[in-house]
């Protein structure tokens, strides 16, 4: 018996010692996937959204050497009734608004300031949409109807095979990804593991291999088409989403601070969710979009893509919300209004023919709640109006 118990002390002893091994070699690893786990936390949202690089490996968006763009200051307008309720109910961090290209108001809330690099979440599909307008002008993509597989062949064994650049484009792949976040055994939850413990984008799109309807045939909002995008231009250009994204956009809209990309395992911007910036320099891109492409000077994204990408195109259901090049219209869309629209409250709204821009960041924990996103619409018409 005392023989037994010696095995089995130097068994455990052995176990403790691999735990302990392991606990150091994949440290950070397991750091990361505690951040992550704590995300969302109430008491740690707005924090954790200000500082994404402790969760996640990021790439960095530099600035460049150029002065920073700075907005005309406009007459600071007063926010319509009601405004201040709606920013404590929908948590929000920051609230920009520019009328032709001038800055009419700007305010930050919940301990967050002007230097915050606030996450996008999916702001930066659209961001994805306005680099791919440029790929797509200079002759890199030959056709919004090639195969997916011409540029990223590694998709030819997934549910992707059949798929067109169109249908991620518009959301209608009809690949299925379970997007519901609060389900720990998710697509979205575990895609969000995958970037947490290093591993690779890439590969976990090409083990995607279910579909509910032939590409093209319906739309349902699905992440990783976005990330199919961001393969295909990798693919066509042989050059990093990080590094043409800074060359092609980023640069010539004289930003006033770094931004940076979370990122897998290998280096590749998680181009669905993974911008982060200040308020100001999202609002500096949304106002390029408002101006069809052209800011600081420069045609930036070709203007025939703008108003390609941003009317509706992707087969959304009638009475719904309608969806372009990863950018949404409302149900009831105006003439020339448009959105990019993240988790949590993030948003660029455009009224286009009004030249208006308003941008916020958030951590509303009550986003999903039915009506929230048309409530935000509503309140971004109205502080139009005040205008």
């Amino acid at each position: 018996m005392r023989r037994l118990g010696r095995i089995v002390f130097r068994i455990i002893l052995v176990l403790v010692i691999v735990v302990a091994a392991l606990a150091v070699w994949k440290r950070e690893e397991i750091q990361r996937l505690l951040v992550v786990n704590s995300l969302f936390d109430a008491d740690k949202i707005v924090g954790n959204f200000s500082s994404m690089e402790a969760a996640f490996l990021k790439t960095d968006l530099p600035k460049g050497d150029g002065p920073a763009y700075v907005f005309p200051q406009g007459e600071t307008i007063t926010l319509p009734n009601g405004a201040d309720q709606w920013i404590k109910d929908r948590s929000v961090t920051s609230l920009i608004v520019l009328k032709d290209g001038e800055m009419r108001f700007e305010e930050y809330f919940l301990g967050t300031s002007a230097e915050d690099r606030r996450i996008s979440w999916s702001v930066a599909k659209s961001y994805l949409s306005a680099l791919f307008g440029v790929v797509l002008a200079e002759g890199a993509i030959d056709s919004l109807d090639d195969p997916v597989i011409k540029y990223a062949p590694e998709l030819a064994d997934s549910a992707y095979k059949d798929a067109t650049v169109r249908n991620v484009l518009n959301m209608a792949s009809g690949v299925e990804f379970d997007e519901d976040y609060l389900d720990f055994n998710s697509d979205i939850n575990r895609m969000g593991r995958v970037l947490a413990l290093g591993q690779k984008m890439d590969d976990f799109t090409a083990s995607i291999d279910s579909s509910f309807a032939e590409p093209g045939a319906a739309w349902q909002y699905v992440s990783i088409d976005t990330h199919v995008i961001g393969m295909v231009i990798r693919g066509a250009t042989g050059r990093p989403i990080a590094e043409l994204l800074t060359e092609k956009i980023l640069t010539p809209l004289g930003m006033e601070r770094d931004g940076y990309y979370v990122t897998d395992g290998v280096g590749v911007a998680f181009v669905l969710g993974g911008l982060n910036f200040t308020t100001r320099d999202y609002a500096r891109f949304g106002q390029m979009i408002a101006n069809d492409g052209a800011f600081n000077d420069a045609q930036i994204v070709p203007a025939d893509w703008i108003a390609a990408s941003t009317a509706p195109s992707a087969p959304t259901k009638a009475g719904r919300q309608q969806y372009g090049f990863q950018w949404w219209m409302p149900s009831d869309a105006r003439p020339g209004e448009y959105f990019a629209r993240g988790i949590y409250g993030q948003y660029i709204y455009i009224d286009h023919p009004r030249n208006i821009v308003i941008v916020t960041n958030g951590a509303d924990r009550g986003f999903r709640n039915q009506g929230v996103n048309s409530s935000n619409i509503e309140m971004f018409r109205a502080i139009a109006e005040n205008l």
